[in-house]
Order: C-alpha cells, then sequence, then structure tokens
C-alpha cells in the first residue's frame, strides 16, 4: 500500500501480482461512495496473473479529502497521473459504476493510454438522471445526523443475495456513505447526474467488455451504450445487481481473464470470418 500526490491530491494505491515486465497491468477503479472494497474479492482473484493496481479516488477510502476535483474528467485525470507516477505508458482499466463513467472518459479523451477497458455496471453514458430535490435533501440529511440505521435499512430492503449481502456488507456500505468527502458526496453526484458522452460513443475504439447485472436498474442503459460501441462484448450476470463484483466475484474475475487473454469476440466479428462474407454472399 502506498500514496502518491497526483494533481494536488494524496491518493491510495496499492499494486499486487507478479513482478516481472510481462505481466499485463489493470488498473480497478470504485464506483461511487466506495472503495477498494468493493473490487478486493475480483482482485484476490486476478493477481496471481496480472499487475493489479488497485486505487482509491479522491474524497473515499484512504485518499485525501480535497476541497475540490469532484468531477469524472478530473478523476479520468488523476488515473492517468497515477499512471505516470508508476511508470506506465499503457494499462487495462476496470471501472465499477461511477468508476465506468471515468473508464468511457478514458477511452475517448486517453485511448493512448488504454490496452482494454472493462465496464462492470457503469453509469449510463446518458448520465444518471436527476432526482428529486426532496430525495436529495433526505440523503444529504442522513450523513449530517450520521443516520446509519436508515442507510442500512435502505439496503436492506433490496437485499436478494443473503449469500453475500451480510449484515457486515450492509454496515461497510454505511460507513462508506459516510466516511466519503462532502464533495465526493455531493459533486460526484452532481457530475453523474450531468454525464453526457452518448452521442461520442462511435470514437471509444478501445476493445471493451461490458460486465452488467440482471438484477441491475441501470441494465437497459447498460445494453443501449453497448448497442452503440464499436468494439465491444457483453456478459449480463442473471444474479447479480448494481453490486456485480460482491454478488459474482468468480465469474466476474474470470470473464475479465478471458477478455484479458483473448480480446472481443461477438456476432459481428464471426460473421465477418465466414467464408464469402466481404463479397456479400
Amino acid at each position: 500500500m502506498a500514496h502518491a500526490q497526483i494533481n494536488g491530491a494524496r491518493l491510495w494505491y496499492e499494486v499486487t501480482g507478479p513482478t516481472t515486465p510481462d505481466a499485463p497491468p489493470l488498473l480497478l477503479h470504485h464506483g461511487y461512495t466506495a472503495s477498494r472494497v468493493n473490487w478486493q474479492p475480483v482482485a484476490d482473484r486476478l493477481q496471481t496473473r496480472y499487475k493489479t493496481i488497485l486505487l482509491e479516488c479522491r474524497g473515499a477510502g484512504d485518499s485525501e479529502h480535497t476541497a475540490n476535483g469532484y468531477s469524472l474528467e478530473q478523476l479520468a485525470r488523476d488515473t492517468v497521473g497515477l499512471l505516470d507516477h508508476l511508470g506506465l505508458e499503457r494499462v487495462s482499466f476496470a471501472g465499477h459504476s461511477m468508476g465506468g463513467g471515468v473508464g468511457y472518459l478514458l477511452g475517448l479523451d486517453y485511448p493512448e493510454r488504454l490496452d482494454k477497458l472493462i465496464l462492470l455496471a457503469p453509469i449510463p453514458t446518458a448520465g444518471t438522471g436527476e432526482i428529486t430535490p426532496q430525495l436529495r435533501e433526505e440523503r444529504m440529511a442522513e450523513r449530517r445526523r450520521g443516520d446509519r440505521d436508515a442507510i442500512v435499512a435502505r439496503y436492506r430492503a433490496m437485499r436478494f443475495r443473503q449469500d453475500v449481502e451480510t449484515d457486515g456488507w450492509f454496515d461497510s456500505r454505511a460507513d462508506h456513505i459516510l466516511s466519503v468527502a462532502d464533495g465526493h458526496f455531493e459533486g460526484l453526484a452532481e457530475a453523474m447526474q450531468n454525464f453526457n458522452v452518448s452521442d461520442r460513443l462511435t470514437e471509444l475504439t478501445t476493445p471493451t467488455l461490458m460486465i452488467a447485472g440482471g438484477v441491475d436498474s441501470l441494465l437497459h442503459a447498460n445494453l443501449t451504450d453497448f448497442a452503440a460501441l464499436p468494439n465491444a462484448a457483453i456478459e449480463v450476470m442473471a444474479r447479480a445487481g448494481h453490486e456485480v463484483a460482491v454478488h459474482e466475484p468468480e465469474r466476474v474475475a474470470a470473464a475479465i481473464d478471458a477478455f484479458m487473454r483473448y480480446g472481443v469476440i461477438n456476432a459481428e466479428m464471426l460473421q465477418a470470418a465466414m467464408p464469402g462474407a466481404a463479397a456479400g454472399r
């Protein structure tokens, strides 16, 4: 575990896995009000084959609670800054939820720094949409009064995987929501609502894997965004919600490993390889 001063923020990161030069680097970026905890079950399974880099963004986990910089564009710049700090020209990037939004921006604005892109239940490219002022105030009031019971009750009401959605997991989610910086909680929520790169998706040519949860409310948006990506494959995990890496760590790790080794495989590629396809036969 280490810290690096990146773009005016002291950011936590950890590099594990093989130290040999031929081990492909893979950076894992968490989502909104989360930390390395959300990726850890998958990272543990991948670090035998890949140089696995966990990063906690500004305002979350053990990274600095900065006064500003809470935009997806800044998080993308911070990611590139960490690559520079580590001396990595290129990396494969995996982002969950908000981290998927960071991934979209990396693929669009810094494609020369990516080998592959993995989007795990990413936020919609047209943004998460507005929430009512009343709901926004309720969520902020919960944090101000440290109302763990209300936060945990909300998560428990949506529990459908008792095997992994334990009381300990709900307590951890409450801890994260209460501990992130105000700028993270408020600024990045607004940034996700206003996010809009849907008209640029045809520019994103980096080989991309989208992993979606079949029980995630973002599934429809994920499918729509996937259809617009020119060089992508998708895997939908039927019994996973938004926390796909927590619900199905073994399957997520296996999907990422296969993608890292074999790249994009989709129906269009197979059809194009058929004899006579070039001649339209």
